[in-house]
């Protein structure tokens, strides 16, 4: 299946249980993510995407290696289980990175969807940037395990970095500088943005503004 990043469609596929839909995607040729029992299509990724996929991915693993942490590339699935009194249902999604401490806990026997991720990673595009800021975030949250949320842009030098403190506030870092760095304290690792954005070509940035209107 083709590497993607999940993209909201205005119309959903289909109405489904986590089981119908788990059983769906399993024989499926291309990838698809369930959000509170609705399931969406996921489009093609980009060039940038996929080059700082790649370099987030290598960057962990460097610095993980070792150690008892695991970075998963996106073809493995999350699941993101919200109470019954928060009226969703929960998210089956695609990561573009996500790290396990410890061994890895399975939604079932198949072993192909993780419910307990220690770090995410989210490389946004315009199409999904509020489903990866809000409708993501809100889910995966959910997950006691989850103490760090990444949001990477792939328009500009720009890391999001949300991390769990006690009593489960969640602190917000933002780094837009490419000498800049962000600190993964929980696993020990710093993600330089020279580093994630290695080999990547931001589009220049215009200084012409049109006039205002009379």
């Amino acid at each position: 299946m083709r590497p993607a990043k999940a993209k909201i469609q205005e119309e959903a596929v289909s109405l489904v249980t986590p089981e119908e839909y788990l059983a769906l995607e399993r024989e499926a040729e291309e990838r698809h993510e369930w959000l509170d029992g609705l399931i969406y299509a996921m489009a093609g990724e980009s060039l940038a995407h996929s080059i700082i996929c790649s370099n987030v991915n290598a960057e962990l693993n460097i610095q993980l290696r070792g150690k008892p942490c695991t970075v998963f590339s996106p073809n493995m699935k999350t699941r993101a289980q919200l109470g019954v009194s928060l009226g969703l249902q929960g998210l089956f999604a695609y990561p573009d990175t996500m790290v396990v401490c410890g061994k890895p806990v399975f939604h079932d026997k198949h072993r192909d969807v993780i419910v307990n991720p220690k770090v995410i990673v989210e490389v946004l595009s315009p199409s999904t940037l509020r489903y990866d800021h809000e409708e993501k975030f809100e889910r995966y949250q959910q997950n006691k395990s989850l103490s760090d949320y990444l949001l990477v842009s792939q328009s500009r030098p720009q890391i999001q970095h949300f991390s769990r403190k006690p009593r489960g506030r969640w602190e917000y870092v933002i780094e837009t500088k490419l000498t800049g760095s962000i600190v993964i304290a929980s696993i020990k690792c710093k993600l330089k943005l020279a580093d994630v954005y290695d080999r990547i070509e931001f589009p220049p940035v215009s200084l012409v503004r049109k006039p205002l209107a009379e």
